[in-house]
């Protein structure tokens, strides 16, 4: 729904139009934003129950995560670019439409090709959120605002995380898996029409002014580049860890005894520590700093992981709410440092070059951790990965480093 000029000259009315603008903007990232993460993470509790139920090995049900979230990091920048030309509203309300016929789709799926399919389809629809969804916020709030206002996006996105999850744990203890992803399938197709009436639309970002600025916005732009590309590599190498957690964690729990629907559990509980973390950290790291937060996070995570390596299935559940502000909390660190290291009229493509290569590890991380799983076991992979966990402090230490080495070394920390 388009929003119209306002022809009144009164600056109160230009400002309560104004306010109207960036609760709208902001309600709808936030809503999409919880709505696709919470699909994307669904999937985590499902990998079992397609384990069992198309006699899958590791290798295959990490594959299955790959088809959709590889699908939906390499699209994001296309769908950015289709969204400038047809309108955000319009392709994330199309977006989150798909999502939800991913769901409908899988749960009538007999074969584990068509399931493949029905995934596929999902990440098509997962592509759109985060480069439009990121950009809403960016563009309407300025300021301190935006990074707080960031900040809540990227909040709401762990809320779905915990929400849709948990749902399809609770109802897979009265029904079938496959109503139940159907049911959760059908939100989305519903929730598309209120994002299509609800998205403001903003008018195309105004090109450079003058040549000065030229010349000043294109310095500054080659000294970001370089910590921009140290904040990709860190984002890559925190979500291949992430990743691979998340395929390992549900047969970890199952080895131990725990049922399909205490392994949804449990991942939930890793999802609600990980929802506070992201609150938590961002204040932690104004106290403390970027890198000292990243490297008590990472140590609290590896040293969470030998835990629940460890630990017997009771005291594991008590844990992973602490794992997960650690593990899930340092992205706030790292993705809320993008837009500090890009020039204005050009964050919402940082965004979506973050977002892809991220996400695109991430996509990778399962295949490579249920191969991983298939040669070495559940048990020793997990090892390997919490070895890793510690391997991403050092690229925190490279970015301080560039960060003092810029006149502006505080932005994004």
């Amino acid at each position: 729904m388009p929003i119209a000029a306002s022809v009144n000259s009164d600056p109160s009315a230009d400002e309560v139009l104004s306010k109207s603008r960036e609760r709208r903007a902001l309600s709808v990232a936030c809503g999409a934003h919880a709505l696709h993460d919470g699909y994307t993470d669904l999937i985590w509790v499902a990998l079992p129950i397609w384990q069992a139920e198309f006699a899958l090995s590791y290798a295959a049900v990490g594959l299955l995560r790959m088809i959709y979230s590889g699908t939906m990091a390499s699209l994001q920048i296309p769908a950015a670019r289709i969204a400038e030309r047809l309108g955000a509203g319009a392709v994330l309300a199309l977006g989150t439409a798909i999502c939800g016929l991913c769901y409908c789709l899988a749960g009538a799926a007999n074969d584990p090709r068509w399931l493949a399919a029905a995934l596929f389809l999902g990440g098509c629809g997962a592509a759109t959120q985060h480069p439009i969804g990121s950009a809403l916020v960016t563009r309407v709030f300025t300021g301190e605002r935006a990074l707080t206002s960031f900040g809540t996006y990227n909040f709401s996105g762990d809320v779905g995380k915990v929400l849709l999850p948990g749902a399809a744990a609770v109802l897979i203890l009265f029904m079938p898996w496959r109503p139940a992803y159907a049911f959760l399938g059908l939100l989305g197709i519903a929730a598309a029409l209120g994002i299509f009436l609800l998205t403001p639309r903003l008018a195309p970002e105004a090109a450079q002014k003058t040549a000065t600025q030229d010349v000043a916005r294109e310095k500054r732009t080659v000294d970001l580049k370089a910590g921009f590309a140290i904040l990709v590599v860190l984002g890559i190498a925190d979500s291949l860890v992430r990743g691979a957690f998340f395929v390992l964690l549900p047969f970890l729990l199952m080895a131990k005894g725990a049922t399909v629907s205490t392994a949804g559990l449990a991942l939930t509980l890793v999802f609600i520590g990980g929802a506070a973390g992201k609150l938590a950290c961002g204040w932690i790291a104004k106290w403390i700093g970027m890198v000292a937060t990243v490297a008590v996070a990472q140590s609290l995570t590896a040293a969470a992981m030998f835990g629940v390596l460890v630990l017997p299935l009771k005291p594991t559940l008590i844990l992973l709410p602490v794992l997960g502000i650690a593990l899930n909390g340092v992205t706030t660190v790292i993705y809320g440092s993008v837009p500090g290291y890009a020039p204005p009229e050009r964050r919402t493509q940082a965004l979506s070059v973050f977002y892809t290569l991220s996400i695109g590890s991430a996509a990778l991380s399962p295949p490579l951790s249920g191969l991983l799983g298939d040669l070495i076991g559940i048990a020793n992979s997990i090892v390997v990965v919490s070895f890793l966990t510690l391997g991403t402090i050092p690229l925190a230490f490279a970015l301080q480093k560039e960060g003092h080495r810029r006149s502006d070394s505080k932005v994004g920390f």
